[in-house]
């Protein structure tokens, strides 16, 4: 039987390999009689952690650093990257849903449309190797793709730990002069996005009563019905002439910024961009939602363009597009600008029940209780992100930055400790009403009604 040569594709942040990659690596381990190559383009100072991963196996790792990368964007990385592939052979290309310091889940599917393979993104299990396809569940559902192909992988597994009797191997150095990217292409120059400035995120706050436990079912029947904030899009002075919006959600934001609005309907990135050459807009702006982020960096990579992932807000002086994005795990917002045809994927607030019980990891061993109180109070079962990575609820009940925006009249968080990325997606909930033992959590800051005890 042929062997496939897997590369595997991370990035170490803090000096260690994200999970997301880790379940990448893992998958790609998994494989039998699988030749796995890793690669990371990173600062020198990752050699040890990924010198750390020689002891997993008989696989390759190449570290790829060069002073000419620093500062480089989605599209600059996915271009560095796209030239160091042709260097390794490979019949499949695995690398983790995102990182954790940008968020972005922009390089994987970039990278993809620029080799011109498929991407399967959000995969939950090792593939299935058949022939010359390949089949994985996603959260899309099954999917299958002919080989060569592209996969970005959800937290669903753990890296291995290594043998005690493995010793660590020396690792490949390559540099531009091994990879020969285009040095226009790299770094700052070849970035189209800029980040203008980054400020402390202090949205979503609120004045916090405390009230006791018992005190709850009286306070919920009395804000039943009072519905969410309104969301108000101020209109902007000067607008931009035209933006484009793929799919009908963006287009009451666009609408605040451009004299007119086009809608494209959400199909291939192919037709899409016959559409945007069409329409020749100002800018284009997608969904911020697993379509959006599987599609828009598809169009990225045919235009040559800057894309700003998640933004929640958009200003305008009525000749460039101001973009602002969560950054550094929500705990920032950036202000950034693309040179070129902006593109963005954008949080749209869902239309929400009218209550919500959010679980958070403090009662992650307790969520039968949790879903027994929510079905008596008649509400939907929603959690943050800690919940999801550890496979305990789907994706699709996530709220948070790299979630859902939700909208309800009310909004229960219970166990959460309350991360700016997740907050800032429960903005525009009518009241928020916190549970949490712990009384200096920080989702008391951003909640109307606290309740400090155990659940």
């Amino acid at each position: 039987m042929k062997k496939r040569k897997v590369l595997v594709l991370v990035k170490p942040v803090g000096g260690e390999i994200t999970p997301f990659d880790g379940a990448a690596l893992e998958a790609a381990l998994s494989l039998e009689g699988a030749e796995v190559t890793v690669l990371s383009m990173a600062p020198p100072a990752s050699r040890d952690a990924l010198t750390a991963l020689t002891r997993l196996g008989d696989l390759r790792v190449i570290l790829l650093s060069d002073p000419l990368y620093a500062g480089s964007d989605t599209l600059a990385t996915a271009r560095i990257l796209c030239a160091a592939l042709d260097r390794i052979p490979h019949d499949l290309i695995f690398c983790g849903r995102q990182s954790t310091d940008g968020d972005t889940a922009q390089v994987g599917p970039c990278l993809a449309a620029l080799r011109g393979v498929p991407a399967l993104t959000n995969a939950m299990e090792t593939p299935v190797l058949t022939g010359k396809t390949v089949s994985v569940r996603t959260r899309f559902g099954r999917e299958k793709a002919p080989l060569p192909a592209l996969l970005t992988f959800e937290r669903f597994t753990v890296l291995r730990a290594p043998s005690i009797f493995s010793r660590a191997r020396e690792i490949e150095l390559w540099d531009n002069k091994t990879v020969g990217a285009d040095p226009a292409l790299c770094g700052l120059e070849g970035s189209p996005t800029r980040v203008l400035e980054a400020k402390e995120n202090e949205g979503g706050r609120r004045s916090c009563r405390f009230i006791a436990p018992e005190e709850l079912p009286a306070l919920l029947k009395e804000l039943s019905g009072r519905g969410a904030k309104e969301e108000i899009w101020p209109e902007a002075e000067r607008k931009l002439p035209h933006i484009a919006v793929v799919g009908e959600r963006p287009y009451r934001r666009a609408a605040a910024v451009a004299e007119r609005v086009s809608v494209i309907r959400e199909t291939e990135p192919e037709a899409i961009l016959r559409e945007v050459e069409r329409l020749a807009p100002s800018a284009v702006l997608f969904p911020a939602d697993l379509w959006g982020r599987r599609t828009a960096p598809a169009l990225q990579a045919r235009l040559g363009c800057g894309l700003c992932a998640d933004c929640t807000d958009l200003k305008t002086d009525g000749r460039t597009l101001f973009l602002y994005r969560p950054a550094r795990s929500g705990n920032v917002i950036a202000k950034i600008v693309s040179a070129g045809l902006p593109l963005a994927t954008v949080r749209c607030p869902e239309a929400s029940g009218d209550l919500i019980v959010a679980a958070g990891r403090g009662v992650s061993g307790e969520l039968d209780r949790v879903q027994a109180f929510s079905d008596s109070l008649g509400a939907e079962l929603c959690c943050s992100r800690p919940l999801v990575d550890d496979g305990l609820l789907p994706y699709e009940r996530q709220v948070g930055l790299t979630g859902r925006t939700v909208t309800p009249s009310v909004y229960l968080a219970i166990g959460i400790s309350g991360a700016v990325r997740h907050t800032c997606a429960i903005e525009n909930a009518g009241t928020v009403v916190a549970w949490n033992p712990d009384r200096s959590a920080r989702i008391f800051d951003c909640a109307d009604y606290g309740i400090a005890a155990p659940f």
